[in-house]
Formats: C-alpha cells, sequence, structure tokens
C-alpha cells in the first residue's frame, strides 16, 4: 500500500503562484514553484518563506517555462532546495532566458521600493545547474514503486502534463492546458486512464469568443490603425503569443493582406525567446514544419524591427505613426509596454490590443474594466485609445476544451482538483465536473492536503 498526500501551496483558487507538494512514501516531490502575480499584495506573499522544507525536496519536475510555474524556483534554492529539476529541453532553454529577465526586473522593482531581492543572481545560476533533460514519454523512476513521465500539453513550447504513476494508480498534473486553436503547436496528448486529476481552470467558466476570427480580427485592427494614423498597442506574452502573432502578420504582408508598416518587437525577453523557438522547430505541428521546410524565416520580415536597447526603445517615438509596438509584459504590470502606454494612451487615433489573460489587479485588466484613467509609473494617464480585445490567441483551453479533456478520461476517475483559476472559473468547474461527470471535484484552498 502506498502512501501518497497532495498539498496545495499556489494556484490554489487563484491564476498564479503554481506550486504542488506530492509526497510518495516519504519521497518529497514539487510540481512547479511559480511566482504569484497582480498586485503588490502578489508581491508580498513571495517573499514568505515556503511552508514546508526546500531542503528536503528530491525533485522538482517543471510543467513549462511561464513565469507564474517557474518564478520562485531560485526563492526555493536560496533556501536550500538541491534536488533534481526534470523538464523538456525546450522548458530548461525557455527556463534560462525567462529567469535571467525576471530577476532584472525583480532587482529594479525592489530597489524602487526599498526591499531586498527574494533572491540572488547566483542563486538563479545554482538553479540552472541542477537541470535533468526529460523527453516526453520517457520514464523516470521515483523510489522503488513509481515512476512518472511528461506527455505534451500544448500550451508553450515544450509544456508538458506530468503523470506519475504508483500503485496502480495514475496521477495527473496538467500544468496549464494548451488551446486547440494554436497557431504553431500541435494539439495537446489526450489524457486517457486518469485516476486523480489536478486541472488548471485559467478559462473553467468562460469559452473562448474569438478562436475562427482571430486573424481577421487582427488584421482589421491593423488596418483601422494605418487609417487613424495612430499606433497599435500590443502587450504580448513573451512565449508563444508573440510567435503566433509575429507568424500571423508575416503570413499577411507576404499575401499583402494589410498596409505595409513598421512593426516593432520592443521586449529583449521576447526577441530572446524567439531564438529559442529557432531552435526547435521539431516541436511545431506538422503544417508548420511543412512550411519551413521552403521558408526558413516564419518570425521575421521586411518591415520588423527588434529594439534591444533602451535607446532602441525610445526611438520607436520618433517613428511617424501608423506603427504597430508588441512589448511586453502580457498583463501590463511592467515592461515596455509601460513606457508606450502613458505616450499612446491618451491618442484617440490609438488602439491598445489585449491578446491574453489579464490577473485581477493588474493594470490590463482595469483597463478591460474601462477605466478612463490609470495610473503608471506615479502618474495619471487618460484612456483616449480604444482597447480591444481578441480571446482567440489565448494559450489556455477554455470551460469546452476543458471538458472534452476530462470527458475523455471520465471512466478512471475518482478524484479531480481544479487549480489555477480565480475562485469564481476553479469553484464552477469542480461544480460542472460534478454535474456533467459525476465525479468527485475540489476547487482546493491554498495550503489544504488530501491523503490519495
Amino acid at each position: 500500500m502506498n502512501n501518497v498526500n497532495l498539498s496545495f501551496y499556489g494556484g490554489a483558487q487563484e491564476v498564479t503562484g503554481a506550486c504542488y507538494l506530492l509526497e510518495i512514501d516519504g519521497h518529497k516531490i514539487l510540481i512547479d514553484c511559480g511566482l504569484f502575480q497582480g498586485s503588490r499584495f502578489a508581491d508580498e506573499k513571495n517573499r514568505e518563506r515556503f511552508p514546508f522544507d526546500p531542503a528536503k525536496i528530491e525533485m522538482l519536475i517543471v510543467t513549462h517555462a511561464h513565469i507564474d510555474h517557474i518564478g520562485r524556483i531560485p526563492k526555493l534554492y536560496h533556501e536550500g532546495f538541491r534536488g533534481k529539476i526534470y523538464s523538456t529541453l525546450a522548458t530548461k532553454d525557455l527556463m534560462e532566458v525567462v529567469l535571467t529577465d525576471a530577476f532584472m526586473l525583480m532587482e529594479k522593482e525592489s530597489k524602487f521600493h526599498k526591499e531586498e531581492p527574494i533572491y540572488s543572481v547566483d542563486d538563479m545560476h545554482g538553479v540552472l545547474k541542477l537541470f535533468q533533460q526529460v523527453d516526453y514519454y520517457q520514464k523516470t523512476e521515483i523510489g522503488d514503486a513509481a515512476y512518472f513521465e511528461l506527455l505534451n500539453s500544448g500550451h508553450i513550447l515544450g509544456s508538458s502534463f506530468v503523470k506519475f504513476s504508483v500503485g496502480g494508480k495514475n496521477i495527473i498534473f496538467t500544468g496549464d492546458v494548451g488551446s486547440t486553436t494554436s497557431v504553431l503547436l500541435p494539439l495537446h496528448d489526450d489524457i486517457r486512464n486518469a485516476n486523480i486529476l489536478i486541472i488548471e481552470s485559467a478559462y473553467g467558466n468562460r469559452i473562448h469568443k474569438h478562436t475562427m476570427d482571430k486573424t481577421m480580427m487582427l488584421e482589421r485592427a491593423i488596418e483601422d490603425v494605418s487609417r487613424s494614423k495612430g499606433t497599435l498597442m500590443m502587450p504580448v506574452f513573451a512565449t508563444e503569443r508573440t510567435q503566433d502573432v509575429l507568424f500571423e502578420i508575416n503570413t499577411m504582408l507576404e499575401f499583402k493582406r494589410i498596409p505595409a508598416l513598421p512593426v516593432f518587437l520592443d521586449s529583449p525577453l521576447a526577441i530572446r525567446v524567439t531564438e529559442v523557438f529557432k531552435r526547435h522547430p521539431d516541436l511545431y505541428k506538422d503544417e508548420i514544419k511543412k512550411l519551413l521546410r521552403g521558408h526558413k524565416h516564419l518570425f521575421d520580415f521586411k518591415h520588423l524591427k527588434f529594439a534591444e536597447s533602451k535607446d532602441d526603445s525610445k526611438k520607436i517615438n520618433n517613428i511617424p505613426a501608423p506603427k504597430m509596438v508588441l512589448a511586453g509584459a502580457g498583463m501590463l504590470t511592467g515592461g515596455r509596454i509601460l513606457h508606450h502606454a502613458i505616450r499612446y494612451l491618451p491618442d484617440p487615433a490609438s488602439i491598445l490590443l489585449i491578446v491574453g489573460w489579464q490577473a485581477a489587479g493588474s493594470l490590463g485588466r482595469r483597463l478591460l474594466d474601462h477605466a478612463k484613467e490609470v495610473k503608471i509609473r506615479g502618474q495619471m494617464v487618460s484612456v483616449r485609445a480604444e482597447i480591444r480585445v481578441i480571446d482567440g490567441y489565448s494559450a489556455h483551453a477554455d470551460e469546452l476544451e476543458l471538458k472534452n479533456l476530462i470527458a475523455k478520461t471520465k471512466d478512471s476517475l475518482e478524484k479531480v482538483f481544479v487549480v489555477q483559476g480565480e475562485p469564481d472559473a476553479a469553484m464552477g468547474l469542480s461544480q460542472a465536473i460534478k454535474d456533467n461527470f459525476g465525479i468527485w471535484a475540489e476547487a482546493p484552498r491554498y495550503g489544504e492536503s488530501y491523503n490519495l
């Protein structure tokens, strides 16, 4: 008889901060260790000591390289973790880029708020030395009676479901589930024969509205801002969303479906992430691989300019409109997009185009909620630019897609834990699982533990 216990230390009735402790016969395994995001209160939570001893964690398995799944790993190292870290190679490559950028941002924020950073650059480098590459479907043993393997989750490059097999039972953590409408990546693997499922719920009570017409909506926004001679601002997540949009714009320009206007990728992080994408073409969907054989440059085109330095970023101001700027951060919680927001939000000829999920408390969420004035970097900024949303570029599965994933393994399911969603989404999906499938489901709170 195996003794298996599961504890929730992040991503519990909240989207960010994913961190789950799985104990199998005394072996302590952490699945993800992400940053809490969205407000100053989240920053305070990131500073709290872990509610477990990091030195006793034997292994950390990383589902994917988004900061809300990896952002506290250097802090874990700082507090004593020296176990092995497992992920796909693409996740490891992305993680190195993302953590480096996050450390630079943290140093700036800590200096601004007169606080000590929560970890050092040595902690970050120490983390990267602990990595063990795991390919999809490769079995890795845990003691004598259990093993885990990674499946393709279709969320971002290299992202994984984590499947544990112990005592004849299968425990599966989804991390984030990719949408079936991904531009570049193949559909996620099916989950079958799961007995215990830990599933995300960022869109657990919502259905993506623009999956079929997202490309047309992007095309229309570019055409509209070209006519009005404004600036099209896109706050983008550096991983996946940026590459999807660059690929789409490249295609539109090639077939002359949009006016030729300058496009700036004003994000050193997104530029480096795009280079990682170029190193892993084996992970693209088949039709993109086929396209690559004839067109080597999926993400480069004549009118695209990379703004690496601060000076490059500032020079964008001198380029006459119409123009398009893709910049981080995706939720407008920091980064160079704030510089452009201050300059162009008061301009009625401009458009802010949001293509990703916005956390409660974030500037992006306030703009979606029709704020007429917002505070950015200490100054009040009037909002006269048009705010538009395209749901279809989301890298997350929506309510219907999540239910379809569950339906394929419903006959074997015994328990479902719903995580990584705001309370309404997590509890809504939990209730839907009970109602639709008659399966025990719970949206756990922070710190709750369950013996499995």
